[in-house]
């Protein structure tokens, strides 16, 4: 549950950031700045001595004390004043719940809310049934319906012991763990759920397995959304998560498919215009391929700023055949962080797209308002000569320490997109690629210690640069926090 005041950042003072990165710089001085022009021929072996700096690690928690430490911790730039204690709290029994195939209540019911919960909610679940073993509930959660005021509330689901995961299991085709915030105008929200497995194998009907409905956000109201050692499964895509006001932080879990019925339009994470996306430590696998679709992605993610931490993605199918689709599908538009990142691409019966990682730039999804700047090509923009001297004026993604393991060997990771001119009538789709030219896009991407099985780091496209060596006034983006700062500081967050 978040405290009513937010924990002091975890930060490397830029200062320090600039420092550890130009030793690295000083420990390779033949690397110069290079283009992926340059590199191309040779980024199968590239090895970049510029690292990112992420403060440190702290050990795993093992006792109770030490998991109730780590959960009351939160991203830094997540708000968490002026949140409120739940008003409804409720444990739910293990072995009662089991017989009735309902959730059955230790104390207070949540039939005393006629449906309609206001104030906020916490679900305990007791983590063992009476023989000792992990509990299975066998249905979905059943929520009430949200009603009232909603600024400053809570919503909590999580294992009565911290560390031991519980599992809904169901086939009903609706199941989900679905949270509806609607209307929340400037409102200030909160989602958890920790320890939790939801294993819905037959949930076709629903968007996501977890399916986190906010909408009508606008600024200063936000939408936050913590996700901890949990596992996802089922639904039309694992995670559903619209666009709007909302930040998301997932840590040590795994993503493993999704269940719908038109795999070329579903995915096993589907994120959908938000403000951040923070994925740390978390594995996908098991997106749904039929043998004559491409079929989705395994992420999809479309916030302004995204933040990869030892993520891996893997195509590895759970039902079907393996996609053969890129496995990560973002926005060109924003801002990427990304450091350790593993792509495992296992071979698909269709012919596998060439990139895996797509910064893709033909729709816009998030609100308008995330954007600092446009996101079409226009007159007004010219990238300077010295592109990596204005990495502070463009949208930019960075990625650190990738590793490729594919089962052939991959004509290039990365694509950046190139800009349209302007959108069709009434849409949000952007048209005129054909017809810009590199200097009017407002956008670049570099990679440092790309390795594995590959023949290019990035495709022909945009402004892309491999390994480059940086001004000292630019090393801000090896910087985790730094970076976040920056990105959200040009939108007022």
């Amino acid at each position: 549950m978040a405290r009513v005041t937010s924990r002091p950042a975890l930060t490397l003072t830029l200062r320090l950031a600039a420092g550890l990165a130009v030793l690295g710089v000083i420990g390779c001085s033949g690397l110069g700045s290079e283009s992926n022009a340059q590199t191309a021929a040779r980024g199968n072996a590239t090895v970049s001595p510029f690292q990112p700096v992420v403060p440190p690690d702290l050990p795993p928690p093992h006792t109770i004390a030490e998991f109730a430490a780590h959960d009351a911790r939160y991203p830094f730039y997540m708000p968490m004043q002026g949140l409120r204690r739940p008003a409804n709290r409720f444990v739910v029994k293990c072995d009662a719940s089991q017989a009735a195939g309902r959730e059955v209540f230790q104390g207070s019911d949540v039939a005393s809310l006629y449906g309609r919960a206001e104030g906020g909610l916490e679900y305990v679940y007791e983590a063992r049934d009476r023989a000792g073993r992990p509990c299975v509930y066998p249905f979905a959660p059943n929520l009430p319906d949200i009603t009232g005021n909603l600024d400053g509330t809570q919503y909590i689901f999580r294992s009565s012991v911290p560390g031991e995961r519980v599992t809904f299991r169901s086939g009903d085709q609706w199941a989900a763990l679905r949270l509806r915030g609607l209307d929340m105008a400037q409102s200030r929200i909160h989602f958890e759920m920790r320890d939790i497995a939801l294993d819905f194998p037959g949930a076709i009907q629903p968007m996501g397995a977890l399916h986190l409905e906010t909408y009508g956000g606008v600024p200063p109201g936000l939408f936050t959304a913590v996700i901890r050692r949990s596992l996802i499964f089922g639904g039309k895509n694992a995670i559903f998560v619209p666009g709007g006001e909302t930040m998301l932080y997932a840590e040590d879990s795994e993503i493993t498919g999704n269940v719908g019925t038109n795999t070329d339009q579903e995915h096993s994470t589907y994120i959908n215009g938000t403000l951040v996306s923070h994925f740390r430590n978390v594995h996908w696998q098991g997106q749904l391929g039929w043998s004559n679709i491409a079929s989705g992605h395994q992420l999809k993610d479309k916030a302004y700023l995204r933040i990869y931490e030892n993520v891996s993605v893997s195509n590895a199918p759970g039902r079907g055949s393996p996609s053969a689709m890129p496995l990560i599908d973002a926005t060109s538009f924003g801002f990427t962080w990304a450091n350790a990142l593993r792509i495992d691409r296992v071979p698909p019966l269709q012919e596998p797209r060439d990139v895996l990682v797509d910064l893709r730039s033909e729709i816009l999804y998030g609100n308008p308002q995330h954007y600092p700047w446009p996101v079409i090509a226009t007159s007004e923009w010219r990238m300077p000569p010295a592109a990596l001297k204005a990495l502070d004026q463009v949208y930019l993604s960075v990625f650190f320490n990738t590793e490729v393991r594919s089962f052939r060997n991959e004509p290039y990771v990365f694509a950046l997109r190139p800009w349209g001119r302007g959108f069709e009538p009434g849409t949000a789709t952007i048209a005129g690629a054909a017809f810009t030219t590199r200097d009017e896009q407002r956008a670049a991407s570099l990679a440092f210690g790309t390795h594995g099985t590959f023949g290019k780091v990035y495709s022909g496209d945009g402004w892309t640069f491999v390994n480059p060596r940086l001004s000292d006034d630019m090393l801000w983006v090896a910087d985790r926090d730094a970076f976040i700062r920056h990105a959200l500081g040009l939108i007022g967050r």
